[in-house]
């Protein structure tokens, strides 16, 4: 199943508080970002996904050098403990190591820990996208160069079926806000040539002129990397989440129609 569809649709979507009764489970209003918000986990370690989760988080990214041993049975018991909290939470893995060693079985067990997509590297073996598995999304990172033609080099991405989306590498760093409509058509070029449902990381400290810059390049989730103590990183995911819900409601205030006035005929 396309669960990175279903987070990328349901982070547009308000989601109204319910209960039931006195002896169920009350669930909080939920409204609508203007992209998911995915926290990547430099280490898998217990207990961090679910904080996140409680922060605000969308979806957890854990980071994977490709060595098994204990770092896989951690990573099913985070992933065990993020769906008891929450039920639709997705969870990727990013591979930074051992890619010549992926096989179509290794791919399958690290489903079976409830890995839902993994991020493969543009250098990864291209038989990678060729080894279909079923549940088992994979996205690709997509780096920026200025040349001419790379938004056409690019393009060819389109051809290859198994990509569920792909993960802007972008760097747009501490200049993002002050980026001028010339620069932002560079990465424009090149978020339109991929196609697919994309992903970028963010600062820990975006302000509202780098989200509304980012906005710009038709972002599906946007990713932060928990480089801070777990008090300091709570705190910046809900302060991301909420310019997300800024960003999405105006530009539901910009699209809405406006009514003519009584005294207009």
């Amino acid at each position: 199943m396309a669960k990175l569809q279903d987070m990328f649709t349901q982070a547009r979507r308000a989601q109204n508080g319910g209960g039931m009764g006195f002896l169920g489970k009350n669930k909080n209003e939920t409204k609508a970002r203007a992209a998911a918000l995915v926290v990547e986990l430099e280490q898998i370690t217990a207990g961090s996904a679910e904080a996140a989760l409680k922060a605000g988080a969308d979806g957890i990214l854990f980071n994977w050098d490709g060595k098994g041993g204990t770092q896989l049975e951690v990573l099913k018991q985070e992933i065990e403990a993020a769906r008891a909290h929450s039920a639709q939470t997705v969870t990727g893995l990013n591979i930074t190591g051992g890619l010549n060693k992926l096989t179509m079985e290794s791919l399958k067990d690290l489903k079976e820990q409830g890995v839902q997509y993994v991020i493969l590297p543009f250098n990864a073996p291209a038989r990678l996208l060729a080894q279909e598995t079923k549940d088992l999304e994979k996205v690709i990172v997509v780096p920026m160069r200025k040349e001419e033609s790379y938004p056409l080099y690019i393009r060819n991405l389109t051809a290859f079926d198994n990509i569920a989306a792909v993960l802007l590498d972008f760097d747009l760093g501490e200049k993002t806000g002050a980026m001028t409509i010339e620069e932002i058509l560079d990465y424009r070029a090149v978020r339109e040539a991929v196609r697919f449902p994309a992903f970028i990381y963010v600062n820990s400290n975006l302000s509202e002129a780098d989200a509304y810059t980012i906005n710009t390049l038709g972002i599906q989730a946007v990713v932060l990397s928990a480089k801070d103590s777990e008090e300091g990183t709570r705190e910046q995911i809900k302060n991301l989440r909420t310019l997300l819900e800024k960003v999405h409601q105006d530009e539901n205030d910009k699209d809405a129609p406006s009514l003519p006035s009584a005294g207009r005929k």
